[in-house]
């Protein structure tokens, strides 16, 4: 191959992208292989990065969509994936503005999320789980003890709710930092997440559930009673629903479970 046609080294890292890309091998076998990809399935990968993941998540499965925000390292994918662009469909865009619910049926999503995107990313992947079957996400490690925590914790609050709301969750591994390039400041871990195709508690209104568990642990210091109260709910709706709902109002959010705030919602709504 002449020096002309020697493919160009890829871009540096940006900070303030929050780039970290990973390098280990073995911990993309891992993923892989927590993913369980079939032949006819097609993954979505948020942040490819320089494509390690990438590449794997091609050989694994019928079609890779990966979103890339910075054109230099998007470019630097078109030219490596360039013989497999029938596979890999490269789109150049903000995660947080592309519209998951035009994706095709049941699709797997495997992805480092940007650390600095990743709870709100992952609200608008949960918000889009008619069209996804399962999740393979790196987190950092503390977002990813929040999605795992039980009530009664200090992590537990409502994206712990609203995650477990959505899918069976579990935390499957922890990553070192030695794995990325540059090694990030933070821990890492990789949960698995199973979309739930009904509501585990019954809940009709997604929308009122969200509003409830966040007004709820909107002041965590609060009772939840007085929580409801300051973010806008009327006192003696909150009282008569509370009592509906069997739930003492001087309990605080973290001390209810997913079925509470379920019982919860629906006392608010009837």
């Amino acid at each position: 191959m002449s020096p002309l046609a020697m493919p160009l080294p890829p871009p540096p890292p940006l900070k303030r992208l929050g780039q970290h890309f990973l390098v280990d091998p073995n911990i993309v076998r891992k993923i892989i292989a927590l993913a369980g990809l079939r032949s006819d399935e097609t993954v979505l990968e948020i942040g490819p990065g320089r494509g390690i993941l990438t590449r794997a998540l091609s050989g694994a499965a019928r079609a890779v969509i990966a979103i890339e925000v910075d054109p230099k390292l998007h470019a630097h994918l078109a030219e490596t994936f360039a013989a497999d662009h029938a596979k890999v469909d490269l789109r150049l865009g903000d995660a947080l503005a592309f519209d998951y619910l035009n994706l095709p049926p049941r699709t797997v999503v495997v992805a480092n999320l940007p650390y600095n995107l990743s709870t709100p990313l992952l609200m608008k992947l949960l918000d889009a789980r008619t069209r996804i079957d399962r999740m393979v996400l790196m987190l950092q490690t503390e977002v990813a003890r929040r999605l795992v925590a039980q009530a009664g914790t200090r992590e537990y609050g409502s994206l712990s709710v609203l995650t477990r709301h959505a899918a069976e969750v579990s935390l499957a591994f922890q990553v070192s930092a030695s794995c990325f390039r540059p090694r990030p400041e933070v821990g890492s871990a990789v949960v698995s997440l199973t979309i739930r195709r009904e509501s585990p508690v019954g809940v009709v209104d997604e929308a009122a559930f969200a509003r409830i568990v966040r007004a709820s642990f909107a002041h965590r210091r609060k009772t939840i009673a007085n929580s409801l109260r300051d973010e806008g709910l009327p006192p003696d709706r909150i009282a008569a629903a509370l009592t509906r709902a069997g739930i003492a109002p001087s309990r605080r959010a973290e001390t209810l479970g997913l079925h509470e705030f379920g019982a919860l919602t629906a006392a608010m709504e009837s």
